[in-house]
């Protein structure tokens, strides 16, 4: 598929896709609102700076947390009250995950983008309520699916009346612990013609490594943010990102510093100008 015939979808005032990369980017789950507040206005510097569409992330609920003692997050009411001040005070689209059914209504109220975890990316019901919602999708790609099999997915979102799905590479499980990046995949998720976003963060998880929580590798997010990109299938690329992710509450070993972040998306930012500029194969 060539840029030019490459969707393009709209969260709240942005159009994501059409061949220019998007951004969603945020903390794993919500914390103190002034956390929040300083990371979304970093964020929306960086990528105003660079000229990229942002849709901000963050969790109200981790729900698939290792550990029952994991902390989780405000729940929902108070965690869509404080994305909501984000979205107002920033000016910019939100995305948040849902868990359950009965969530996707109240979240779509405040959120522009719903997303679909990865281990929920085949529940039929979970699928069939956020489609009716009419918000855009993003659905991980469960770590235990092939890639030519999220055409099913999407199927699913269109018999509900809903296309603007959105595609997620996280990584697929590959023995115990570890994920791994099959690139190839790419073009399998381009096939289902929808947008395709790389989980640049969740992809360097290490699953359960810490007995009671999941360990990472965020050293690697660049390299294969790169990669990614340059393969010519990726539409938009999903960051966790925190100012001291060693003490965040969730998911810090594989979140990218706040303060390397800038750094980190000029190394991809090239990356798409190099390949939108090389000559294109017939």
């Amino acid at each position: 598929m060539t840029q030019q015939t490459r969707p393009t979808l709209h969260a709240g005032h942005l159009a994501l896709g059409g061949g220019e990369l998007f951004l969603l980017a945020g903390p794993c789950v919500l914390e103190t609102p002034e956390l929040v507040h300083g990371i979304a206005e970093r964020l929306v510097e960086i990528a105003g700076e660079r000229g990229v569409p942002l849709v901000f992330k963050a969790s109200f609920d981790k729900a698939n947390r290792s550990s029952i003692s994991a902390v989780r997050g405000p729940g929902l009411s108070e965690g869509l009250a404080l994305l909501k001040e984000v979205k107002q005070r920033w000016n910019v689209p939100l995305v948040t995950d849902v868990h359950l059914p009965e969530q996707c209504e109240q979240a779509a109220e405040v959120v522009d983008i719903l997303q679909i975890p990865a281990f929920l990316c085949r529940q039929t019901d979970m699928l069939l309520a956020a489609a009716r919602t009419g918000k855009v999708l993003n659905i991980k790609k469960g770590q235990f699916l092939a890639p030519w099999d999220m055409a099913n997915v999407v199927k699913k979102c269109a018999k509900a009346g809903n296309a603007k799905v959105m595609v997620c590479e996280r990584g697929t499980t590959f023995g115990y612990g570890r994920l791994v990046v099959d690139m190839t995949g790419f073009e399998h998720l381009r096939r289902t013609g929808s947008l395709v976003v790389f989980d640049a963060t969740h992809s360097v998880q290490e699953p359960g490594a810490r007995g009671d929580s999941t360990g990472g590798n965020r050293e690697a997010v660049p390299a294969l943010a790169r990669a990614a990109v340059a393969t010519g299938n990726v539409d938009g690329l999903f960051f966790e990102v925190h100012p001291d992710p060693d003490r965040a509450p969730s998911d810090g070993p594989n979140m990218v510093r706040l303060s390397e972040f800038a750094a980190i998306l000029d190394g991809v930012l090239a990356v798409h100008r190099a390949l939108r500029s090389a000559p294109q194969p017939h």
